[in-house]
């Protein structure tokens, strides 16, 4: 009998690259008890960070190519014997377990492939390159950073993203609670396996999960308090709150009343306030102009890969062209909702410059000066970060995010 968490990994996987489903709709249509869960997502997302690695250990012991089902188990217990430390002995078992349930004829190669790979593979797996990134990815970016940097951005892909968090009051008290680093723009890292809700200050709401990237947006909005401020597209709410924590009156606006429930509960955990309003930005039409929106734009998500391995497997490149148009449409109307000298940043967590410096051009666009801001991000109208970045700290997602203002 498979281990269930391996068994959820395994269909995990299967969704993501045979079905061509994200990770986290798989998740949610899982009955599996919590834990069960995210052992099963943390084992499926590691296989898919390492998929490159492991097919190199695995070739030299394969004389032909096995069927997805069994490759898929194959990269499953290469990446748990080679990168996630498994016992061999527990690892090979639950494999040969999990090929029998698909291909019992294959149970004796699985058996025996990966006892090499466990005896022999290492030097194979270290010496691999990262994962590429799709075709379809890597030739838009090859063509804007240039082959030398998507390998740079492959490599931080590869090595996954650790847990960042943002601080509702004091971040250098938090990371000295939390045992974690304070980050140079006031993010505190926990590197190292960690259960969030169980930090300290977690239950007392002085926290909430976000990336160290996706808290410069909000710091770059620079609300005041009393100001009144539009989160346009706010969910899943650490904008929000980063928002709210100013003292500015606050409306969060996002088209899905679900993903508003869980801006509803981080909002409640961490004491909080904010106006929740479920609609569609190219309908809905505020009650007054605002001081200062920050735009989260729709996106291709392409500056996640390292946190969301599944996203390259499952987006192809279609529809990004209505996605740009939608981006513009958005910032055409939420400029029109601004005060007269009120300023808009324009974010998105893309690496796609048509996502970014593209939209903002025929904006008056302004050049950001803040102490934590440093000379590498700057792009010519913004700021332009990448996975790459902040290598010594442990990377960032991609982003691009400039601040507009209304004449």
């Amino acid at each position: 009998m498979a281990d269930a968490a391996r068994e959820l990994a395994l269909s995990f996987i299967k969704g993501v690259l045979a079905q061509r489903i994200m990770m986290q709709d798989l998740v949610a249509a899982t009955q599996a008890p919590p834990e069960v869960i995210a052992r099963a997502q943390r084992l499926a997302n590691a296989t898919l960070r390492k998929i490159g690695p492991a097919d190199a250990a695995l070739k030299p012991y394969l004389k032909k190519a096995p069927p997805a089902p069994v490759r898929d188990v194959l990269r499953l217990a290469t990446v748990e014997l080679l990168a996630l430390g498994e016992a061999a002995h527990g690892a090979v078992s639950e494999a040969v377990s999990l090929t029998k349930q698909s291909s019992p004829r294959a149970s004796g190669m699985t058996n025996a492939v990966l006892r090499r790979v466990a005896e022999e593979g290492q030097a194979a797996f270290d010496a691999a390159p990262p994962t590429r990134m799709l075709n379809w990815l890597r030739g838009r970016l090859g063509a804007t950073y240039g082959n030398a940097v998507v390998a740079q951005i492959e490599a931080a892909h590869g090595a996954g993203a650790p847990l960042d968090l943002t601080a509702k009051g004091d971040a250098a008290a938090l990371a000295e609670a939390t045992g974690g680093t304070l980050l140079p723009t006031g993010s505190v890292r926990i590197t190292g396996p960690a259960q969030v809700t169980a930090l300290p200050g977690f239950e007392d709401g002085a926290f909430w999960v976000q990336d160290a990237a996706a808290a410069l947006p909000a710091k770059l909005l620079n609300a005041q308090p009393g100001e009144r401020v539009l989160d346009l597209c706010a969910a899943p709410g650490g904008k929000t709150m980063q928002l709210a924590a100013t003292g500015a009156e606050v409306v969060a606006l996002d088209v899905s009343e679900r993903r508003l429930k869980r801006v509803e509960e981080n909002l409640s955990r961490t004491g909080l306030m904010a106006q929740l309003v479920a609609g569609d930005a190219l309908t809905w039409e505020p009650d007054a102009p605002f001081d200062a929106i920050l735009l989260d734009a729709p996106c291709s998500a392409t500056g996640t890969i390292r946190r969301h391995p599944d996203l390259p497997h499952v987006k192809d490149g279609k529809g990004l062209k209505e996605l740009f148009a939608l981006q513009a449409t958005m910032l055409e109307r939420a400029m029109g909702w601004l005060k007269p000298g009120g300023r808009l940043v324009y974010c998105t967590c893309s690496l796609l410059p048509e996502e970014g410096e593209a939209q903002v051009e025929g904006f008056s666009v302004e050049r950001p000066e803040a102490p934590w801001i440093e000379e590498a991000w700057r792009s010519e109208n913004g700021l332009r970060l990448r996975p790459d970045f902040w290598a010594e700290h442990g990377g960032m997602d991609g982003f691009y995010m400039a601040v507009l203002r209304k004449a």
